[in-house]
Order: C-alpha cells, then structure tokens, then sequence
C-alpha cells in the first residue's frame, strides 16, 4: 500500500495562490493514477484534477481549469497541485488519493487517501 501526506494549505486572499503537496511513502507514485479531491463541510467530496500513470495525461474540473495544475515529481515520489486566482468558493479540505485501477473521476474508484489540508480563501 502506499501512505499520502498533504501539505501546503492555508488561508489566502481571493486571487491569491497556494501549492499542495502530497508526499507519498511505501510505494512508488509511478503505479499509481494520482487524483485531487476537495470537499466542504455539508458538501460531498468532488474531482479537482487527476494525472494518469500511462501516457502523463491530466485532467480538470471545468471550475478548475485554467487556474489549477497538478504535477508529479517522480524522483521525489510527490504530487503537487498549484492553485492560482483562488476564489472563495475553493475553499474547502483537499484531499490527495492514489488509484491502482481505472477511472479518475470518481472518489469511488481511488484506493488510498490522505488525511487532507485545508485551503481557505477569503474575499
């Protein structure tokens, strides 16, 4: 298996910029599709973006896009996620997860998950 630690978050200005990162140990984040997930109080956990272990692809949440990109650092074994022109609706807790299997979108389909990092932005 392999353990994921978030870090990076914190509050911000709206318009602002914040990096998580999520360190992973036990297993290379080479098997692994990597996503980010967010969710605030009340609300279900939803897809911020995802980076495939075949091929390098990404993808996005369309209220993402543009504003936000995930990377990985292989030699690190550690996956990031750049947040620019943050909006108060971004705040919320995000949450790193690694998938073994197929699908990206889903937080169903995601095998491990940090504990997460909260992002707050204000306005």
């Amino acid at each position: 298996q392999v353990q994921l630690v978030e870090s990076g978050g914190g509050l911000v200005q709206a318009g602002g910029s914040l990096r998580l990162s999520c360190a992973a140990s036990g297993r290379t984040i080479r098997s692994y599709a990597m996503g980010w997930f967010r969710q605030a109080p009340g609300k279900e956990r939803e897809f911020v973006a995802a980076s495939t272990r075949i091929g390098g692809s990404t993808d996005y949440a369309d209220s993402v896009k543009g504003r936000f990109t995930i990377s990985r650092d292989n030699a690190r074994n550690t996956v990031y996620l750049q947040m620019n022109s943050l909006k108060p609706e971004d705040t919320a807790v995000y949450y790193c997860a690694a998938n073994a299997g197929s699908g990206i979108h889903s937080y169903t389909t995601y095998d491990y998950w940090g504990r997460g990092t909260q992002v707050t932005v204000s306005s």
